[in-house]
């Protein structure tokens, strides 16, 4: 019996295993879809002869789609099973990064760009929150390092779209590819996630979730984070091509080097964490965000640019998550304050590419990015709301499974 025991926690671990890689897979394409796409935003504008407010009214529509559509992505789940959710939502997150391209103009780049977010935050919610019941399962944290393979995967989608851009590839045909390669590559990876379904008696998510007043100053933190982030991933190829004066080519490696460097701050995120807490690393990051948006204000080239924008992703890299982490100890219902703080942060997203493009139209790229600068140093100022009381850890034992797999 004791025998059988033993061989039934090998195949259990054998099988989270299994589960931890594969849903990594899911986190890379989801990132190779975002950075296939940011570095053909100046092709995108460019080829409709868009202004910087146009363009930036036009990437205010993902934030929006995602925060219409994120909770449909529960009852999505609720209905078909996560691993059947998680499948049908990453293959359609995949296929719409063909959208933009194929527009013919600004209003149908909206729409275009609408769909794009709208499947993005149901992609998004679904494997969080398939990775977050793998970690619980595991029992050790797992989240950061998902969160860098996202990153990595971002990297590698941004790199092959540097080279589509210095190849000067037509954006169409480039986005088009990358689509059905990532689609195939994420359904393939879906199949080794854990299958959990709900109960016959359980009732769907809601759809909304108010945060404790606890988690608002947390949300705060993480707006900051998620604006530089966004600010950065969106608009970085287009500052480097408009107010350095680099060719294409090398305002796409922008790009290429802030999600490396996200991509590499993530990965050592926690063993950080470990050693000096989660404030001090926040304060550090932010910082090293603030300097790099100094670099980025002050730049008189494209080395101290690239440099500057590769300093704001090492920034912000670990935030995020940690306002989650926070969240989810803030109160009784960590649930409901982990979906408050996201719901903030999303806003975040839903306003900095439009605010980044509107005080450029105004003003300069150069004054956008000095509102970055001012808030990397909140990240500072607030560092210390992310405390983590003492002897907090991941529970030792995973627990038991209430769903089928």
């Amino acid at each position: 019996m004791g025998a059988g025991a033993r061989d039934t926690g090998r195949t259990d671990d054998g099988r989270l295993r299994r589960a931890r890689l594969a849903v990594a897979a899911v986190f890379a394409v989801h990132g190779a879809v975002t950075g296939s796409f940011a570095t053909r935003i100046p092709w995108i504008q460019s080829h409709l002869d868009l202004g910087s407010g146009a363009l930036g009214l036009a990437l205010v529509l993902p934030a929006i789609g995602s925060s219409c559509a994120m909770p449909l992505a529960g009852r999505i789940s609720h209905r078909l099973g996560s691993r059947t959710a998680l499948r049908l939502l990453i293959v359609l997150w995949c296929a719409s990064v063909a959208l933009p391209a194929l527009s013919p103009g600004l209003p149908a780049l909206c729409g275009a760009l609408a769909v794009y977010g709208a499947t993005s935050g149901m992609a998004d919610v679904a494997m969080n929150a398939l990775g977050v019941e793998t970690e619980q399962r595991l029992g050790r944290s797992i989240m950061s390092g998902l969160h860098g393979m996202w990153s990595a995967g971002t990297l590698v989608g941004s790199a092959a779209g540097t080279a589509a851009a210095h190849a000067d590839l037509d954006a169409r045909i480039h986005l088009g590819a990358a689509a059905a390669v990532l689609a195939a590559l994420g359904a393939a990876a879906c199949h080794g996630v854990l299958d959990l379904r709900a109960a016959g008696d359980e009732r769907p998510p809601p759809r909304f979730a108010l945060p404790p007043r606890a988690a608002l100053v947390i949300g705060v933190v993480g707006f900051c984070a998620v604006f530089a982030e966004g600010a950065s991933l969106d608009w970085s190829a287009v500052y480097l091509r408009d107010v350095v004066g680099s060719d294409p080519g090398v305002a796409a490696a922008c790009t290429t080097a802030f999600t490396c460097t996200m991509a590499l701050a993530r990965f050592a995120g926690d063993p950080a964490v470990r050693r000096f807490g989660p404030v001090r690393t926040v304060r550090v990051s932010g910082v090293l965000a603030a300097a790099g948006g100094l670099l980025v204000v002050t730049a008189q080239g494209a080395p101290s640019a690239i440099a500057g924008f590769a300093l704001i992703g090492v920034g912000v890299a670990v935030v995020v998550p940690l306002a989650f982490a926070a969240a989810g100890r803030s109160g009784p219902a960590p649930s409901q304050a982990i979906a408050g703080v996201a719901t903030i942060t999303y806003t975040s997203g839903l306003v900095a590419p439009a605010a980044i493009g509107q005080i450029a139209e105004a003003g300069s790229l150069v004054t956008s990015f000095g509102l970055v600068t001012v808030l990397a140093v909140g990240l500072v100022a607030g560092a210390g709301v992310l405390r983590m009381p003492e002897r907090t850890a991941v529970p030792a034992k995973p627990r038991e499974p209430s769903q089928t797999e």
